[in-house]
């Protein structure tokens, strides 16, 4: 049985859900391209105040800076608990935990001494790059991405049970082959090098030393060409049978469970099946 429609508790709530939590109507899209320009400068922020010269500099201004967009942030989450139907459950969703992960560790960094032993303060400022996971709300291929992957992960877990299984056969070919007199001591070590290898990164601490080790070296580079290129097409053919089965996303929102991308035709949620109310463009 759907669930029964669970409405904004006031008209400004209402409009400033709207506004806030989809972005097919003008005042919603203009405000999630301010807050993308937000989002994308306070992370120019994070990265320059981690260059020393630059912090030196202007260290006082970028703390500045920070502080406003912490003060902008802040107000946008509280705004987001102020319209939300149910507050604890945008709280709790993923994109709830990640606007606060976005302003809470410069506000916990206060609790702190500014002294230079103390490397949790750093730590806890390093937590500011959470910001970049809020773009993907904005972003419609973002959706189409996450789908994508989603439809393919089975054949991706697939594909990877057949690297874990070459990689330990050639792994334990080449500790027999090569053995713990050229730096193959165990199994293990020696399926840390066929991953390197058959990735094409090849670090060179470990290397076959013998003609029969060096030619089962070429072969796992030759297969890694074909490895590489396997999940990259699925993930491309799921992307392209998305777009083609389904119609354009868009930021409609379940104003029950915040489920996004429902369509525009949708009278209620995939998700829970609450009613929704009418879509605005």
């Amino acid at each position: 049985m759907p669930a029964p429609p669970t409405p904004p508790r006031s008209a400004r709530q209402a409009r400033l859900y709207t506004i806030i939590f989809e972005a097919d109507t003008p005042a919603g899209r203009r405000f999630d391209i301010w807050l993308i320009w937000a989002i994308a400068l306070s992370l120019l922020v994070v990265v320059l105040d981690s260059i020393e010269a630059v912090s030196a500099r202007l260290g006082g201004v970028l703390t500045v800076t920070e502080w406003l967009f912490t003060l902008t942030f802040t107000a946008e989450y509280l705004a987001r608990l102020y319209c939300a139907p149910q507050p604890l459950r945008y709280a709790r969703s993923f994109f709830g935990v990640v606007d606060l992960l976005a302003v809470l560790p410069t506000y916990l960094a206060l609790l702190f001494p500014e002294l230079h032993a103390l490397i949790d303060v750093r730590v806890l400022r390093l937590l500011r790059v959470f910001r970049v996971f809020k773009l993907t709300q904005y972003l419609a291929e973002y959706t189409y991405l996450s789908r994508a992957v989603a439809a393919s992960r089975r054949k991706i877990l697939v594909f990877l049970s057949f690297v874990l299984m070459l990689v330990m056969v050639a792994g334990t070919l080449m500790y027999v082959v090569e053995g713990p007199a050229h730096g193959f001591t165990s199994i293990p070590t020696a399926m840390y090098w066929a991953v390197t290898t058959m990735t094409t990164v090849g670090f060179g601490d470990l290397t076959p030393k013998t003609d029969l080790g060096r030619l089962l070296a070429s072969l796992m580079m030759l297969m890694g060409w074909g490895v590489l290129a396997v999940p990259t097409g699925i993930v491309t053919a799921e992307m392209v049978s998305t777009q083609r089965d389904t119609e354009p996303p868009t930021t409609r929102t379940c104003p029950h469970c915040l489920t996004e991308g429902l369509g525009a035709q949708h009278r209620h949620c995939h998700q829970c099946g609450t009613a929704l109310p009418p879509h605005q463009t």
